[in-house]
């Protein structure tokens, strides 16, 4: 290899870093950064196991910023004891809600358990089967936690 072809070379290698960056401004410009979505499992009915969950979702928010993650908790199984409107942690979950975090309960498990949406938090949303929920949210690229 001949020096001008040596020099052409490590000439052209320098400005791939330089086309990285101009590519990756562009990109940023046309739209902007993509939104974090994490799906929380909950399925214990324990207070402290909630109150962490809860605390999670308020970390989250506060590190990423409320406005650029959506976060979503399904609870279903026993979990589901702490969505009712007389719960432990009915007030933190309303809280939660409020601040912009979707908390939704598994209507399966409502109806195996035999429990009403006039026995729930006025806060919580309902979703068919809290499993399936879960999958569907994964396959759209979510993040998953499970406290």
């Amino acid at each position: 290899m001949t020096h001008t072809t040596r020099r052409t070379i490590l000439r052209a290698a320098s400005l791939i870093p330089l086309a990285g960056l101009a590519w990756g401004t562009v990109a940023y410009a046309q739209g902007s950064p993509k939104r974090s979505r994490v799906v929380i499992q909950v399925t214990d009915n324990d207070p402290a196991r909630w109150n962490l969950t809860l605390n999670n979702t308020r970390n989250v928010q506060e590190d990423l910023g409320a406005a650029n993650v959506d976060i979503e908790i399904v609870a279903y199984g026993p979990g589901i004891n702490m969505l009712k409107a007389d719960s432990v942690v009915a007030t933190r979950i309303a809280d939660a809600v409020n601040a912009g975090v979707k908390v939704v309960a598994c209507e399966n498990t409502m109806r195996n358990s035999k429990l009403t949406k006039a026995e729930m938090s006025t806060a919580v949303g309902y979703v068919p089967a809290g499993v399936v929920e879960i999958m569907q949210k994964q396959s759209e690229g979510w993040a998953y936690l499970r406290p």
